[in-house]
């Protein structure tokens, strides 16, 4: 997941663009039952499946795929794996920064690996160049989708995102610095242990910010008090 290298449009620490804090309380809303869950798991799916794209392209991955790819080829074990693992690992260092998971959180280490490796596992890698180059091209669409549907369901941030929404609140620094340095740390990590950075590599780092900006307006799940206001204004029109 989940973001910078990557200038994708940070949620706040509950995933919830609006009003921040809300992670544990969001499921008062029974709108969770009729779009959130679906859009967060189908979200999460797809952003797993991006990701397995990707790989397949062989052009290149997202910082955080190169370090997974990385681990994958040191100590064993299938990327998808790698992805559980670390992000388990980093929803531990949430523990000293206060930060609050909600479902969205949770959802995120134990689908986004299982959809990436059950992608990989159906999807055979293309041989000719100019395949390569359109499945690297779907996939960074796809994610960027992905990343809409899974942070405008308003269920909780993924568990690098909530690290670095969480270090921005502790540290008053940047948003975009901390990003940064943590995709660049991770990306160099990467690539010491053998990850593949190529132009999809770049790619992914130019695209997937405007991309979730494009996709997030139109994914986000309204909140009850705007959809009140909504139906509100309706109402007033009708009687002008």
């Amino acid at each position: 997941m989940a973001t910078s290298v990557s200038t994708r449009p940070s949620p706040s620490p509950s995933g919830d663009p609006e009003r921040p804090g809300l992670a544990v309380r969001v499921l008062g809303d029974t709108h969770a039952l009729g779009r959130r869950l679906p859009q967060l798991f189908g979200g999460l799916a797809l952003y797993g499946a991006s990701m397995g794209l990707m790989l397949r392209s062989g052009l290149g991955l997202d910082p955080w795929d190169v370090f997974h790819q990385g681990l994958q080829g040191t100590f064993g074990l299938s990327v998808g794996a790698w992805v559980t693992i670390c992000g388990a690992l980093v929803l531990l260092l949430w523990i000293p920064l206060r930060q609050l998971p909600g479902l969205g959180t949770v959802a995120n280490v134990l689908v986004i690996g299982a959809a990436m490796d059950a992608t990989v596992s159906l999807v055979d890698a293309p041989g000719a160049l100019p395949a390569r180059i359109a499945l690297m091209t779907g996939a960074i669409v796809l994610n960027g989708l992905a990343t809409g549907l899974y942070i405008g369901a308003r269920l909780g941030p993924g568990p690098r995102d909530g690290l670095m929404t969480g270090l921005h609140r502790r540290t008053g620094g940047s948003l975009r610095l901390i990003r940064t340095g943590i995709e660049l740390i991770v990306l160099a990590a990467g690539f010491l242990l053998g990850g593949t950075v190529g132009i999809g590599t770049v790619a992914y780092a130019l695209a997937i910010g405007p991309l979730a900006q494009f996709f997030l307006p139109w994914c986000t799940v309204p909140t009850a008090a705007r959809r009140a206001g909504r139906a509100e204004g309706a109402v007033d029109s009708r009687k002008g």
